[in-house]
């Protein structure tokens, strides 16, 4: 079965403000998770920098896995490419995380399908910057 988007979630994930784990965040100003984490901040979701180096990240605490993220996660913001993004997505799953959003690029079906059957939303092959501005946020 192939994901569709539904609009309806894209638009309540960018307007309830929430917790967002952007996986692959760093502080290299030259990736886009940089700036669609800055973006996020913007609009009111706190967010927490999940990367192997856990470095702070427009100044929240970094983490280096999604289990050492302390509190809830309402949206698993998913930086890493296609054939890494699985993993992600079930460590996401066994957090007890809301959400899930594989970026621009990022499509894994299997794993969309097993995060949907654990009762979490899923966006799939887009970005919260670009989402935002069309909905006029």
């Amino acid at each position: 079965m192939e994901h569709r988007n539904d609009p309806d979630v894209i638009t309540r994930l960018l307007t309830t403000p929430g917790r967002w784990a952007v996986v692959g965040l760093s502080t290299n100003t030259s990736r886009a998770a940089y700036g669609v984490a800055r973006y996020l901040q913007t609009h009111g979701h706190e967010i927490v920098p999940v990367h192997p180096r856990a470095e702070p990240v427009h100044g929240a605490a970094g983490v280096r896995t999604l289990a050492d993220v302390d509190g809830g996660i309402d949206v698993v913001d998913v930086f890493v490419n296609s054939r890494l993004c699985g993993e992600v997505v079930d460590q996401a799953i066994a957090v007890g995380a809301r959400a899930v959003w594989l970026q621009l690029g990022v499509v894994d079906e299997a794993a969309a399908e097993r995060a949907r059957a654990a009762g979490l939303d899923v966006v799939m092959d887009t970005c919260p910057a670009i989402e935002g501005p069309r909905r006029g946020l």
